[in-house]
This record gives C-alpha cells, sequence and structure tokens, in this order.
C-alpha cells in the first residue's frame, strides 16, 4: 500500500487544521493519521486511492478558511495499512 506522508507549513495550527484534515479524510476514504508538530507545521500520513489522495492534497493546499498554507511537502513509500483516519496527539 503507497503511503503519503505530508508536511504542511504555514499558518496551520490554531485554526482547525487537524478536524479540516479528519473530515475530508473521511469524506475521501483516506486511511492514516494528522497530528501538530512543535514547530508549527502539521504531519499527515495519508493512504487510499490515488485519485482521492490527490484531491486530498489539493484541499490540503486550500486548507480551512482562517488557515495560511504556504507549502506541502511530500513522499511516497510502501507502508504499513491503516484501518481508519485519526488525529493524533
Amino acid at each position: 500500500m503507497l503511503t503519503h506522508h505530508f508536511i504542511v507549513k504555514g499558518r496551520v495550527q490554531g485554526v482547525g487544521f487537524r478536524f479540516f484534515t479528519y473530515h475530508i479524510a473521511n469524506e475521501y476514504k483516506i486511511k492514516g493519521w494528522v497530528k501538530n508538530l512543535w514547530n508549527g507545521n502539521v504531519e499527515i500520513v495519508a493512504q487510499g486511492e490515488s485519485k482521492y489522495i490527490e484531491v486530498f492534497k489539493k484541499l490540503l493546499e486550500e486548507g480551512p478558511a482562517s488557515s495560511r498554507v504556504k507549502g506541502i511537502e511530500e513522499d511516497v513509500f510502501d507502508g504499513k495499512k491503516y484501518d481508519g483516519f485519526n488525529i493524533e496527539y
């Protein structure tokens, strides 16, 4: 299973970004997790059909209304399979 690892940079903490990500992941049947990082970025691990991953990434680039996404780093690798999508703390 291909796993997409995203680091989202910008004003992405304290603006509901994790909950936004959780909701769009469930809408597009994406599995994995999202969490805030100590440096102000948001980290996401996502698995799903490639057409849905593309839409997911586009929506991450937009973010919720109060966010300001400045960039997304992405790596793709083979990873363990996830059963759902979680917000990690």
